[in-house]
């Protein structure tokens, strides 16, 4: 059973953990691409996630999605679809229904992805939909990573430049980490016992309509 929410003090208490496996830049479209994809293609489970270069005045434009984060159990691949595009391969594999992309509020990331080429998604699953079928009632990646695998992760790159030239070990690590905690969240669940949330009742309104 789980916690319905947690404090940032009590996940401050936490130990820090990130992605553990071996992380890979794919920068363009050759020999390193087509294993990164083949390699996605072997995992019944996937971590799903992008970045975008943030904003931070109405002056400034809206920038589109730099990178596309996809997580095995082992190995993290970052996309830099800002520079290679949304490759015919990388969106058969997300159109796949053979292998499930897991990620948080994914309807802004996949919408993103569709305005760099246009695809037919399949097999994904928001956390944020379904945790309320195990109690959870945060749905912050960082707090539900704090309540179902009890470690603390960072967020601190996540106002960072993302079309930066060259991508920072510390860039790289902090969206490594948010894709593969994605699956790591959605496996613990797969082999947990649901405990939903109980339905919200509308409470009654008082008094007479004027």
């Amino acid at each position: 059973m789980y916690k319905e929410s947690i404090t940032p003090d009590e996940i401050q208490k936490l130990e820090y953990t990130s992605f553990p496996g071996k992380i890979y830049i794919i920068d363009s479209v050759g020999a390193e691409f087509n294993r990164a994809i083949a390699y996605l293609r072997t995992q019944k489970v996937i971590g799903f996630d992008t970045e975008t270069r943030p904003t931070f005045s109405p002056q400034q434009p809206r920038y589109g999605v730099a990178l596309l984060q996809l997580s095995g159990r082992d190995k993290a691949f970052l996309f830099r679809v800002n520079t290679i595009g949304m490759h015919r391969r990388l969106c058969n594999l997300l159109a796949s229904d053979k292998v499930v992309k897991v990620g948080a509020a994914i309807h802004d990331d996949i919408r993103g992805l569709q305005k760099l080429h246009d695809f037919k998604p399949a097999e994904f699953v928001d956390l944020q939909k379904i945790g309320c079928e195990w109690g959870i009632r945060d749905k912050a990646v960082k707090k539900m990573a704090a309540i179902i695998l009890g470690f603390r992760i960072s967020k601190t790159q996540q106002l960072s430049n993302w079309e930066a030239e060259t991508l920072s070990e510390s860039q790289c690590k902090y969206a490594a980490t948010d894709a593969w905690v994605c699956r790591e969240m959605y496996i613990k669940l797969m082999k947990s016992e649901k405990n939903p949330l109980p339905p919200v009742i509308p409470s009654e309104v008082e008094g007479s309509k004027k």
